[in-house]
């Protein structure tokens, strides 16, 4: 993540004039470097997930269902919090890129699916994960809020003859 780290000699800080914004570039670069790992580990952990499946659906399920997961141990809470922190504009758009990074995997199968508008259906169902997350993070049983979830993201994601495709008949 770009920081302001780098105007720092890296020298522990002092007392001295400006050692405050020394001390402030250090801790943001301390919370870049939490912010990159816990994308990396999630990255990680989603690209297992959405490998073994098997179509386009089950790939979105794969994500959902392991997104909930991260989320229940606590994976979003950082960048969460650092979206809402007044950070520099360069280190929010670090922020904003290791997210599309992350849930590029779940767009590109919304696109396999031929969703009229795929990224806004995308983004409705990214919608979906939001609150899910939101429910388990505010004390909902993290297997009820799946359940639900994915259910909801099959009806969004299945045709009228309950085949892969959209309501619309795209495929």
């Amino acid at each position: 993540m770009a920081t302001p780290a780098t105007e720092t000699s890296g020298a522990p800080a002092t007392s001295s004039p400006g050692s405050g914004r020394q001390e402030a570039a250090s801790s943001a670069a301390l919370l870049a470097t939490v912010t990159e790992e816990a994308f990396r580990r999630s990255n990680e952990a989603l690209t297992r997930a959405t490998a073994a499946a098997r179509g386009p659906v089950d790939r979105v399920e794969a994500f959902f269902r392991d997104s909930s997961s991260l989320g229940a141990e606590g994976a979003h809470r950082p960048a969460a919090a650092l979206m809402n922190a007044g950070l520099p504009p360069a280190c929010l758009e670090r922020l904003t890129e290791l997210h599309r990074e992350q849930v590029e995997p779940f767009r590109v199968a919304v696109r396999e699916l031929g969703a009229p508008e795929p990224v806004l259906t995308a983004d409705l169902n990214a919608g979906m994960l939001h609150t899910a997350l939101a429910a388990v993070e505010s004390g909902a049983p993290l297997e009820t809020v799946t359940r639900r979830t994915l259910s909801l993201v099959r009806r969004c994601l299945e045709g009228r003859d309950g085949t892969e495709g959209t309501p619309e008949g795209g495929r």
